[in-house]
């Protein structure tokens, strides 16, 4: 029995229930010869006589009596994982989109955005580009910037600050720097480097994240947002905060989505995240 496989025991059921090969043919699509031969390979796995067959049909054996009413507590139980499935498939979803280092602090503070006890589900969106509201590619963003004009929602939240960082035991006698390639650098922190006249690049890379990997490699400095750099004990400040690259983070959301309470939930969450952890990314370190 170990060997029967649940699609045969779902074609038995449709067999027993049905009163033979026709009937079942007829629930299933496949042809009766077909559905003949493999209830012979289920008898054969089974080691049973499941069927008494006759010109009125297949009738049911004791044997296949048996097996009939442990098939259908099979079904039941299979019909309850499905039903459990739906119940997730069926949940909202809320999409996020940052870019890569908000999302990725959001990751490392998840417990205050979203738990497995929410009735909804989330999608987070890198982007380190506008969001189109328009065509709803996100419900909610994190911009760099205020919005000046669409149908969406507004709060400001915290200023965000930038700095050059090192890994610890990086040589200060040392100039190389690191940046993002020209190529993929959006930001005016991702352009803030190259474009210093006199800074001695010898590594790039086209990712945020293999950047700060790379800086903490000591491969160089470079700029990094401070709630990033301050919170990795393997880096330092290579210099002050960048006052020029400070702007204000702004939560933004479609009009008409925000009224979801859903996406109202996550808007007010990540709100109180950012709020708790003000200083961090204002890149005000709290006194040793």
């Amino acid at each position: 029995m170990k060997d029967a496989s649940w699609d045969d025991l779902q074609l038995f059921f449709h067999v027993a229930t049905g009163g033979g090969l026709s009937a079942a043919a007829t629930r299933t699509g496949l042809s009766a010869p077909t559905i003949g031969r493999r209830m012979l390979a289920l008898e054969r796995v089974t080691g049973r006589s499941l069927f008494s067959r006759g010109p009125t049909g297949y009738l049911l054996a004791k044997d296949g009596q048996e097996l009939l009413d442990r098939v259908r507590r099979m079904q039941d139980a299979a019909q309850a994982i499905s039903d459990w499935r739906d119940e997730v498939l069926m949940l909202p979803i809320v999409s996020t989109a940052a870019d890569s280092w908000t999302l990725r602090f959001i990751a490392d503070h998840l417990a205050g955005v979203w738990t497995p006890k929410d009735s909804f589900r989330m999608c987070y969106k890198t982007c380190d580009a506008s969001v189109d509201f328009t065509y709803r590619e996100a419900h909610i963003a994190i911009r760099h910037s205020r919005p000046d004009s669409g149908n969406v929602a507004i709060r400001r939240s915290v200023k965000v600050a930038h700095a050059a960082y090192q890994a610890a035991d990086f040589a200060q006698t040392n100039c190389n720097w690191i940046s993002l390639g020209t190529d993929t650098a959006i930001t005016p922190a991702d352009k803030w480097t190259f474009e210093q006249p006199d800074y001695w690049i010898t590594s790039w890379t086209n990712t945020p994240h293999m950047l700060f990997y790379l800086i903490r490699g000591g491969a160089g400095r470079g700029v990094l947002p401070c709630f990033i750099g301050d919170q990795e004990r393997k880096l330092v400040r290579a210099g002050p905060v960048i006052d020029d690259l400070t702007y204000d983070m702004w939560i933004v959301a479609h009009d008409d989505e925000r009224q979801r309470p859903e996406v109202r939930i996550v808007i007010d969450r990540l709100g109180a995240l950012f709020a708790d952890h003000e200083d961090l990314f204002a890149g005000q370190r709290p006194s040793e």
